[in-house]
């Protein structure tokens, strides 16, 4: 039996790429990780690493550091896939933001690259209130966000690792763009109380002006390039044009996607939201 070529995983270290990671290695595939701490190293901002990274991959879990919708990133992306055909990359399956402008250009960059693509197009993270930039507020009760009423259909990360890793090891997923939702729509508002039932103490979000909100981002060191895409983020994407559900979960898996009340549960079983 032949050994698969192995996959790139491209942000191995996030909240995505470990998890695609991890299924990768339980299902006995071989996959190396791109990122400036691996060997060898990988850097989306200087090419002369690509080609090493790419040496001998058959497959790439494409997922951009700091996001699509930054200026430049589609050419950016663009190249690395055309780099990776060239190399023999077969197949490339690319995490892409839901109603981001810059993100469907990086989308028909891949899919003009010669690869045998599959786009995974994501909306805001289910983690985002475990792993990354909301935890502290949860923490401390409170997420003040420039945020209002508007419903998202926040998607688990297991979901698209699922969705992806499927891409990248079954046939019947080439030429596919998966729009991943979860089940329902919540506001932020909801998903904070969603959060508060289950770990048994209050949580509540309290809206504050987008220019408060980043000018604490830019306070706390975030650097400038990080603040403009989250002033995009909550400004621009987060206007009510992904209020809808889609079936990305369901068409690429056959069942239906997590929803954001399990993933509380769990998130509080594990013990992440616990008073430090």
């Amino acid at each position: 039996m032949t050994t698969p070529s192995p996959t790139l995983v491209l942000g191995g270290h996030g909240k995505t790429g470990r998890r695609v990671a991890q299924r990768l290695s339980a299902l006995g595939r071989p996959w190396r990780m791109g990122s400036r701490s691996a060997t060898p190293p990988f850097s989306w901002d200087d090419p002369a690493t690509w080609a090493p990274a790419l040496q001998g991959a058959g497959s790439v879990y494409l997922s951009y550091f700091p996001d699509l919708a930054v200026p430049g990133a589609a050419d950016t992306v663009g190249a690395f896939a055309r780099l990776a055909v060239q190399r023999g990359v077969r197949r490339v399956v690319l995490l892409s933001g839901r109603g981001e402008e810059g993100a469907e250009r990086a989308e028909q960059a891949v899919q003009a690259s010669g690869a045998d693509w599959t786009v995974v197009r994501a909306t805001w993270f289910n983690q985002n209130f475990s792993e990354g930039g909301f935890l502290d507020g949860v923490l401390a009760g409170e997420l003040a966000l420039p945020v209002g009423d508007v419903a998202e259909p926040f998607v688990d990360a297991d979901d698209i690792a699922d969705v992806a890793v499927a891409a990248l090891t079954q046939d019947g997923h080439g030429g596919q763009v998966y729009e991943l939702t979860g089940p329902r729509l919540l506001t932020f508002a909801q998903a904070a109380e969603e959060i508060a039932r289950a770990i048994g103490r209050p949580v509540r979000c309290t809206p504050i002006p987008l220019d408060a909100f980043t000018d604490a981002m830019a306070a706390q060191g975030e650097p400038p390039e990080v603040v403009e895409l989250l002033r995009y983020l909550f400004n621009d994407v987060l206007d009510g044009r992904n209020a809808h559900l889609a079936d990305g979960v369901q068409r690429a898996l056959g069942r239906a996607p997590r929803d954001f009340a399990e993933f509380a549960r769990d998130a509080a079983a594990s013990g992440v939201w616990r008073p430090r």
